[in-house]
């Protein structure tokens, strides 16, 4: 198992590609804290138990530091370090730019962009001390190309791209790596309320012909959270079937 043993963080774990990749994080041998902005985390932490796993949840708020700062706590309390962060957790609130509102984008950059940033400053500390971890940060293809009526979304996955980077020259010296994932269309609930139409334009515009699947973004974090990944850091790495081409 390519994470035995490693203390995992995954923010926005009670659905989609967050829960799946913490179920993933389990079966590689990981020990996770999971949490998520409602008590609906308890049925990740459920699944990962009765597949013999261990695992903690917490309803936590990103864009509250506190309810972070008491995460960490009882995290470090009970499993005595976090050696992985996936800064999963984020929201759409689409709108064209002249019809998007102060509240859409403020929130949609709060979560996305400053949830990152309070997570990562919550545990980067712990990490330094321990000269060891890895940083994942969930962007977006949006992030990367923009996508029509995404103003807010666009600029906070950019914005995460921009973190990942600036983190990975300042703290791999301190033996930290981080890196930044890019999903394409992935079949979770945020697709469930576009039209048909849409979605199968989505599909046509991809070489293999699918959306993705939650699983498939969950394994490249495996995969980057493990020793096997030792000399990537600074990464921005697309996952979307070959969308982009």
């Amino acid at each position: 198992m390519r994470l035995n043993n490693k203390v995992a963080l995954v923010t926005g774990a009670s659905r989609g590609i967050g829960k799946a990749t913490a179920i993933k994080f389990a079966r590689e041998g990981a020990r996770l804290v999971v949490c998520d902005l409602d008590d609906s985390v308890a049925e990740t932490v459920a699944e990962i138990r009765l597949q013999g796993g261990s695992a903690v949840g917490y309803k936590v708020d990103v864009t509250k530091a506190e309810t972070i700062e008491a995460m960490i706590g009882g995290a470090l309390t009970t499993y005595g370090r976090i050696d992985i962060l996936i800064n999963n957790a984020g929201i759409v609130a689409d709108a064209q730019l002249r019809k998007m509102t102060d509240e859409q984008f403020e929130r949609v950059i709060d979560v996305n962009l400053k949830g990152t940033y309070n997570c990562t400053r919550a545990v980067v500390d712990a990490m330094i001390e321990r000269k060891s971890g890895v940083i994942l940060n969930a962007s977006s293809i949006v992030g990367i190309y923009g996508n029509f009526g995404q103003t807010n979304y666009a600029a906070s996955k950019f914005g995460v791209i921009g973190m990942a980077k600036t983190w990975a020259r300042e703290l791999g010296k301190h033996g930290i790596r981080v890196n930044a994932v890019c999903p394409g269309f992935i079949e979770t609930s945020i697709l469930k309320s576009m039209p048909e139409k849409v979605i199968r334009g989505l599909v046509e515009r991809v070489p293999l012909g699918r959306l993705g699947k939650p699983e498939e973004i969950a394994n490249t974090f495996a995969f980057l959270a493990s020793d096997e990944a030792s000399y990537i850091n600074g990464a921005v790495i697309e996952v979307c079937g070959g969308m982009t081409l």
